[in-house]
């Protein structure tokens, strides 16, 4: 049986509606957004995301990349990403990648990733079933998270969900 989606035992929110040009929600993620160590060969590249039908009083955006099926015991934060502007309804390819960051709204903080970097980090899951990997938008009824990018993906996603109005997924699948 597999582990629960992250959001599954979180309270309920409208959603979001989030797409993107590089991946579809059940199908394999592409070798642009695969880890380029441990391993493997990807390129290491965040994909592009947007969405819309957020709430009137939303006043910031977080996009979280969690992998509940890693072999840990508590999942694996591959991207966590909070303090996006409310103006902001897209983020392009690569966005979150060191070290360019090219496309990252201004005031948008990384906290450290399960990797221990402070951007997006790709797929690299052990050989065996593929993973899941839950890319989420959560629209923020509050301007700032008041959260510094030392603070870790737990506490980060505390706070994203206190403050959570609505949110949307793509879960695509990686293995090995």
């Amino acid at each position: 049986m597999p582990a629960p989606l992250p959001h599954e035992y979180l309270p309920s929110v409208p959603s979001l509606t989030v797409h993107s040009d590089d991946m579809t929600d059940g199908e394999r993620l592409s070798d642009l957004h695969v880890f380029n160590d441990w391993g493997m060969t990807g390129q290491n590249l965040s994909p592009s995301l947007r969405w819309s039908g957020a709430p009137a009083e939303t006043r910031s955006y977080a996009v979280t990349c969690f992998d509940p099926d890693a072999p840990t015991g508590s999942g694996f934060w591959h991207w966590v990403l909070f303090d996006i502007p409310a103006s902001v309804t897209e983020l392009p390819t690569g966005a979150g990648t060191a070290p360019e960051f090219k496309g990252l709204p201004q005031g948008a903080k990384h906290a450290r990733s399960d990797y221990g970097s402070k951007d997006y980090g790709g797929a690299a899951p052990p050989p065996g079933d593929p993973h899941r990997y839950v890319f989420t938008v959560h629209a923020l009824g509050v301007d700032t998270l008041g959260l510094d990018t030392d603070t870790s993906p737990a506490v980060v996603g505390f706070n994203i969900t206190a403050n959570t109005l609505a949110r949307g997924h793509i879960v695509p699948h990686f293995g090995i």
